[in-house]
């Protein structure tokens, strides 16, 4: 077993050296870029607008948060079940990670990925209702796979270029839902629990076989109806928790500020080397845990917003700018204030203390909250790791369920199902540094296709958010809405109701 291991990480490190290498980083940038730019910065000059239509809304409009009927599923529950796979560990251990590897530097670059990719997202959103289609249970189904084949595909002299990638997506997305969906979330689990509670690996590994396969096997409705139970409520609690640390080290906040820019900037890494090779260290680390983190460009949550009961694209697409401004500038913001004001990092140099050294990356929030609040903090932070992986986990059965039935067909998603909670108990065994390298590998596999279509299909974003921009927020009663690019779905869509 030993040696089968070895050579797998051998292989994953020449292939997550050529995906992660700074070409993909920068086509992962130009894409926020660009759809930021032909939004008209859509995320700043309408902050108002999604935030009132997005996490406002589920205080004040039915529509939101109504349960359906039907094969679909809420506005809201959608919105917790992409949280539930973005808002998982990449927010406490890649974080600790970004920053023990890439100083508070790292940090910076996080938050700037994420501001750019608040709209790579909301691109991804608006193109997966454009193009989704229902499937032969009535369920909707969207995602790059589908704009790829029948919007790529319809370019002239696109046809295979587009199906092909279309294929290559969903293989990329059946091998991420293995390890950025399971196989790191259950080991950041087992590791944690084992830590704090010493119970064994394989004890926690069989519980979660259990925990998972009895939500999974049920597909979308029961995915969404605990997801939406789950997620606000381990969010808030996780934060209140950080809050409270940020607050009893709130002197040190404003040196922690200091040695983000710093960092991002002049400072060298914490892993050594010259000023040049620290500030490279610095944003790789903070670009590639912040799309761990928040999935802008991997084209995954695109699969459960497409299956939300919304009308209007450019609506669905606003949920996608809320959900990596929570998950990223929200939580994992948080997150790297908590561990960078505990004492885990020397602000001067930017290296963990000898002390946090001694945790290891892993346990780095474990270490700060228990400085805080003793024993009771470190088992806080595992249980908090275990609801996160645990809702991430649920999250990607679903982007996965997807990928198979686009591949296999609707019959067969039973298999997958079966497959996905089986390898749950190899993530609770496997080493954890491989673990994650074959996640960073799956992500940027999963991200090439997927931001060659939104580069190829942004015009068609760019016409939507007009036409609705036009509409919604200007009141032309003359321009026609664009709802789906099908003719029956579109006429579909028109009798029903606005959201507004």
């Amino acid at each position: 077993m030993e040696g089968f291991l070895e050579r797998v990480e051998a292989v994953n490190n020449v292939i997550n050296g050529a995906v992660w290498g700074w070409p993909a980083l920068i086509l992962l940038a130009f894409v926020g870029i660009l759809m930021t730019c032909m939004t008209k910065f859509f995320q700043l000059t309408h902050f108002r607008y999604w935030m009132k239509h997005t996490i406002g809304a589920i205080f004040g409009d039915r529509h939101v948060t109504a349960h359906t009927e039907d094969k679909t599923i809420s506005q809201f529950q959608s919105l917790c079940t992409a949280l539930a796979a973005t808002v998982g560990t990449g927010n406490i251990v890649g974080v600790a990670g970004a920053i023990a590897t890439g100083g508070p530097g790292a940090v910076f670059w996080m938050w700037l990925i994420a501001f750019f990719g608040m709209m790579t997202n909301y691109s991804e959103n608006v193109l997966g209702i454009l193009y989704r289609r229902r499937n032969e249970h009535g369920e909707w189904s969207g995602g790059a796979m589908y704009y790829l084949r029948d919007g790529l595909g319809r370019k002239k002299g696109c046809k295979q270029i587009g199906a092909a990638l279309a294929v290559l997506f969903s293989c990329f997305c059946l091998l991420a839902s293995f390890g950025i969906g399971n196989m790191s979330q259950v080991n950041s689990m087992t590791e944690n629990i084992n830590h704090a509670f010493g119970i064994p690996r394989v004890a926690v590994g069989i519980f979660l076989v259990l925990a998972v396969g009895l939500v999974t096997i049920g597909g979308i409705k029961r995915i969404a109806a605990m997801t939406e139970k789950l997620v606000p409520f381990m969010v808030i609690i996780y934060l209140l928790g950080t809050i409270v640390i940020i607050l009893t080290n709130i002197r040190t906040v404003p040196a922690v500020f200091v040695s983000i820019f710093q960092g991002a900037f002049h400072l060298k890494s914490a892993a050594g080397g010259a000023v040049g090779a620290g500030i490279a260290t610095a944003m790789k680390m903070g670009m590639k845990r912040g799309v761990f983190s928040n999935e802008a460009g991997l084209g995954s949550s695109v699969m459960v917003h497409s299956s939300s009961n919304v009308k209007e694209p450019v609506r669905q697409g606003m949920w996608g700018i809320f959900e990596v401004f929570a998950d990223t500038i929200i939580v994992c913001t948080l997150t790297a204030l908590t561990i960078l004001s505990s004492g885990a990092v020397d602000l001067q140099t930017g290296a963990l203390t000898a002390a946090a050294e001694e945790v290891g990356s892993s346990n780095l929030m474990s270490y700060s909250f228990a400085n805080s609040f003793g024993s009771l903090g470190s088992k806080f932070i595992a249980l908090a790791i275990l609801l996160f992986a645990y809702s991430t986990v649920l999250g990607w059965s679903h982007y996965g369920t997807k990928a198979f039935e686009y591949l296999f067909g609707t019959k067969t998603v039973i298999i997958y199902r079966v497959v996905f909670v089986g390898m749950v108990m190899f993530g609770a065994l496997v080493n954890a540094q491989l673990a994650w390298d074959i996640s960073d590998t799956f992500n940027g596999l999963m991200m090439i296709p997927n931001l060659i279509g939104v580069i190829v299909l942004s015009p068609q974003v760019m016409e939507c958010t007009r036409n609705y921009v036009a509409r919604k927020m200007k009141g032309d009663t003359t321009v026609v809405p664009i709802l789906s690019l099908f003719e029956d779905i579109e006429a579909e869509q028109l009798k029903r109701p606005d959201e507004d």
